[in-house]
């Protein structure tokens, strides 16, 4: 009997920088963030495997931190709730959105504008919450991060609160789950013309194609969506 020839097109290494679908809800995820792994060669990622999904991304979210330094506690709250609401308005009013969270985005409304925590901002009467304002990414990524930054800058404080950010932006991605089959159907196309290659009396074996859908950052404006399979090419 022959040998095997073992052909390992991609690792199934996942980095902490990725992110991974959890929900077995039928909606999906909903949005999420999406991290970018930067090393010596932006957006490099030697742990990512060879075939998925590249897509543009749906939105970017810049931070925006609201701070009070008001010695008394439920004044700092009143302080920072009434920027936050007349951002939420703002936002509205700019074609914007005012959300929270670090993987998975939640909509900052006039229903639940008070109930997301506040913390310390380094002194014990200090206060401070942090929510991102989130943008389409219809024009280039660039012009994202222009209107976001022109639109946190103009947000004003309220007695002792004062509005902090940094201007960079992150991407977001709506419901990656709906990608799975494509993603699928990707591998499936380059296993099957990769054992061709060997010959017709080579097939492929691919595992991992059942885990979860992942995602990562490649360009200023584009995602890649993928799933940490593995493919071993042998002979029939």
């Amino acid at each position: 009997m022959k040998a095997p020839l073992a052909f390992v097109v991609a690792a199934a290494a996942l980095a902490a920088s990725a992110g991974f679908a959890q929900s077995k809800d039928p909606s999906g995820l909903g949005e999420i963030l999406v991290g970018a792994n930067r090393n010596s060669v932006p957006y490099a990622q030697n742990d990512r495997p060879v075939v998925g999904l590249r897509r543009r991304a749906d939105a970017a979210v810049m931070v925006l931190t609201i701070s009070s330094d008001s010695r008394d506690e439920a004044v700092r709250k009143q302080e920072i709730h009434t920027v936050l609401l007349s951002t939420i308005d703002k936002a509205a009013a700019a074609g914007l959105e005012v959300v929270w969270g670090s993987v998975q985005l939640l909509p900052v409304t006039k229903a639940n504008y008070t109930g997301w925590p506040l913390y310390g901002a380094g002194r014990a009467d200090t206060s401070q919450v942090s929510v991102l304002i989130k943008g389409k990414l219809d024009g280039g990524a660039s012009d994202t991060q222009v209107r976001l930054h022109t639109f946190v800058r103009g947000i004003k404080g309220s007695g002792r609160a004062t509005i902090g950010y940094n201007g960079t932006i992150q991407l977001t991605v709506v419901n990656p789950d709906q990608y799975r089959s494509a993603i699928i159907s990707l591998v499936a196309e380059d296993a099957r013309q990769t054992a061709a290659l060997f010959g017709p009396n080579f097939t492929f074996n691919v595992t991992g194609i059942d885990g979860q859908v992942a995602w990562s950052q490649v360009s200023p404006s584009d995602v890649f969506l993928y799933i940490p399979y593995r493919y071993v090419i042998f002979p029939k």
